[in-house]
């Protein structure tokens, strides 16, 4: 058992779905404390089994925010964690908290508080990623010592930002170039401006199948049906490129913040994007909002002055398992109710593998994918509780945690700003295969044909080529 560090405070999980249940026992393999300094706190007696298995105390209790810090305080205090794994609570108000008792926290997306993400009174800009990350990043207090507080670290966002670097420091080595390691935010943009990738998506697909097939008015997946469901119905969001030559139709720019990124009139459950793995090859992916997309784009931002001089497109391109496209097919058709089945795909996946990497375009190679391939039966291999998808993520979670707990005092930080040879060291060991591949792929490969096709010829990367009309 490799202990990858100590910690002598009070954990407290706050969630225990397939992310809880399946990183669980990592942290009890990787983090030396005694488990009684442990508590859980679902929302519901799912995973009450599991905790019960290796020896955990767990609560049934729901957050709200009448009850937050009631439930919570006696839980935490200076110098303890609070990973919050959960839905429908406010991660800036348990940030805020979590400042005031002097704890560590992390999370794997900035959650609202229940409805914040389809309350038909706010307007879409306000439902948007963007917002949620603007609202967590005006907590940060730069030079103030505040306990750490890692920001969206689960698969993606997360651990894709580290990719991101390592694939680029792998693109320069492969070119030839000999320079020192980025040490900055800029030397990190000005090494992405340099190498010329003008887009970036986290491109995944995600094949695992179950023994049996999903039935009529069922939701299926392979991660938490409730969090897909709910980032699908967010509008579609993307960093926004200085190579882009038009505005899309239906896009809209941010009135504040660091304006880094657009968004789409539409829901990203609803809108597709041709994307690439090594894997599957060519493909169509739905582009579902994600931090990593914004926080992505803003960390390779080079500006002069007021004037923006480089930023990539970023987005994600995803393809969930083929049950999943048929439960969000399904979902679509009944004006976006959700089915009154769901099923968490876990024992029952009899083959398939998640490739969740990063593909970097418009550079002198081309196009080039880094990231894991991770087989069902690798990740059972690996660590009980998990799929190949929940792997990755829990992976990243205890990457990061282990991350803030040798930096406690960072504050606000993203996985941007993290050490990604420090997160990779701690996460590669549970990602399977890890593979970088170039292809001569392009969003024009055999358009055309049949029927007339819409394409912007003067420069492939363009947004309009990869959207699917």
């Amino acid at each position: 058992m490799i202990h990858h560090t100590s910690f002598g405070g009070r954990l407290t999980m706050l969630g225990f779905g397939s992310i809880g249940q399946g990183v669980l026992p990592l942290i009890l393999r990787h983090i030396g404390m005694p488990r009684e300094k442990i508590h859980i706190l679902g929302g519901d007696a799912r995973g009450a089994a599991v905790a019960a298995e290796h020896g955990i105390a767990h609560t049934a209790v729901r957050i709200t925010p009448e009850n937050y810090r009631e439930v919570l305080t006696p839980l935490l205090g200076r110098d303890d964690f609070l990973l919050n794994l959960s839905v429908d609570v406010s991660s800036v108000a348990l940030v805020q908290l979590c400042r005031e008792l002097g704890c560590l926290y992390l999370d794997t997306c900035v959650e609202p508080w229940a409805g914040g993400y389809t309350d038909p009174a706010l307007p879409a800009s306000a439902r948007s990623n963007y917002a949620l990350r603007e609202s967590a990043l005006a907590l940060a207090r730069p030079g103030a010592d505040d306990p750490t507080a890692v920001m969206t670290h689960g698969a993606n966002p997360g651990l894709v930002s580290h990719f991101v670097k390592q694939a680029l420091l792998n693109l320069a080595a492969d070119l030839g170039w000999q320079s020192p390691a980025p040490a900055t935010r800029a030397d990190w943009a000005a090494l992405a401006a340099r190498l010329g990738v003008k887009v970036i998506h986290i491109a995944e697909r995600d094949t695992q199948t179950a023994t049996f097939a999903k039935k009529p008015g069922e939701f299926v997946n392979t991660w938490s049906i409730d969090g897909f469901v709910g980032e699908g119905n967010q509008p579609a969001e993307l960093g926004w490129g200085t190579h882009e030559k038009a505005l899309p139709a239906d896009g809209r720019r941010h009135d504040t913040g660091c304006g880094a990124a657009i968004w789409l009139d539409r829901r990203g459950a609803a809108t597709r994007v041709r994307s690439w793995t090594p894997g599957e090859g060519p493909f169509h992916g739905f582009l579902i909002t994600h931090n990593e997309s914004i926080s992505i784009a803003d960390y390779y931002t080079l500006r002069e002055g007021s004037t923006v001089r480089y930023r990539p497109t970023v987005h994600y391109a995803y393809h969930p398992c083929d049950d999943a496209v048929l439960s969000l097919h399904e979902l679509a058709g009944k004006n976006w109710r959700m089915q009154a089945e769901q099923r968490l795909l876990m024992r029952e996946i009899g083959e398939g593998v998640d490739e969740l990497g990063v593909l970097l375009m418009g550079h002198a190679r081309g196009a080039y994918w880094y990231g894991s391939r991770l087989s069902i039966g690798q990740a059972r291999a690996l660590a009980p509780h998990n799929n190949a998808t929940s792997l990755q993520v829990t992976a990243a979670v205890l990457g990061g945690m282990v991350w803030a707990m040798e930096n406690p005092t960072a504050g606000v930080v993203e996985a941007d700003q993290l050490d990604h040879t420090r997160v990779l060291e701690i996460a590669t060991p549970y990602l399977g295969d890890m593979i970088g591949a170039y292809s001569a792929w392009t969003p024009l490969v055999d358009r055309g044909g049949l029927f007339a096709d819409s394409v912007n010829t003067d420069c492939p990367w363009q947004f309009e080529n990869f959207r699917v009309a």
